[in-house]
């Protein structure tokens, strides 16, 4: 499982490191364009309201043996559900592990663990719209995403991002002096089509960045198990060989000790 962890952690982080340039610098292209708006840039997406009903996007994996990965991602999940208390907090489940262990003490809106048997743009953009359009209809007041992410094969960080509504446009993110371009179409046009596009990308990187994750602490995960059996294996072969060398020394002396009593 090591070895076949490491050969998909390979092309996992590849896409990873790929994607986050692009995700990054789009986040950044919108949050600059929207603050050169007047008034509501973001639409629906941005509409801020008093947080009734919660949805909290758990991303996990589908297979176990990976460590503390998928329990990292369920205790959060706890702990957001805890702080939303007296509200209505249900979880849609990315991943067979996290709807398995959040059953029993979480409402489940869905189960999307799917994605990863094809895990490409348009399957996740597929999860994204539904829950743009959830919020749009007033299902919900606030998404939030929890996932690991990816640094390196032997370090995850869980992280909580919130999906929806857009998070407000902190100052020192704009730049202090924009540059004046002409765009075609309206700003406003450009920004109505990067929101969805900005929201679909930002899911898939918390996909894409957990299913590296996973790999890695699979991978590490398998690593350990694999010393810890080696060493268990060493310590009962020593022992088993002082046992039988010690049932060998008693046959010694019990044969020495009756050809002595037969001399005599």
């Amino acid at each position: 499982m090591k070895m076949v962890s490491a050969a998909k952690l390979k092309k996992a982080q590849d896409a990873i490191t790929a994607m986050r340039p692009y995700s990054e610098k789009l986040t950044e292209l919108l949050q600059n364009l929207s603050a050169t708006l007047e008034g509501d840039a973001g639409g629906v997406f941005a509409e801020q309201r008093e947080v009734n009903k919660v949805l909290i996007v758990a991303i996990t994996s589908n297979r176990g043996l990976c460590g503390a990965f998928n329990a990292n991602i369920i205790k959060q999940v706890k702990a957001l559900q805890a702080a939303y208390a007296g509200k209505t907090v249900e979880v849609l489940a990315v991943g067979k592990k996290a709807g398995d262990a959040l059953k029993r003490t979480c409402t489940i809106a869905g189960d999307r663990s799917g994605v990863f048997d094809d895990l490409t743009f348009e399957n996740v953009a597929d999860i994204a719209q539904d829950l743009m359009d959830r919020f749009a209809a007033g299902e919900y007041d606030k998404i939030e995403v929890v996932y690991n992410h990816f640094k390196n094969a032997a370090t995850q960080q869980v992280l909580t991002e919130q999906f929806l509504p857009l998070a407000p446009i902190e100052e020192e993110n704009v730049s202090s002096a924009p540059l004046d371009y002409i765009f075609e179409p309206s700003k406003v046009e450009i920004v109505e089509n990067l929101i969805p596009l900005s929201l679909k990308t930002q899911l898939y990187k918390a996909i894409r960045d957990s299913f590296a994750s996973e790999h890695g602490a699979r991978m590490t995960a398998m690593h350990k198990a694999t010393d810890n059996a080696t060493e268990l294996r060493n310590q009962l072969k020593l022992t088993y060989n002082k046992a039988r060398q010690a049932a060998i020394t008693n046959e010694i002396l019990e044969i020495v000790g009756g050809a002595e009593a037969l001399n005599n």
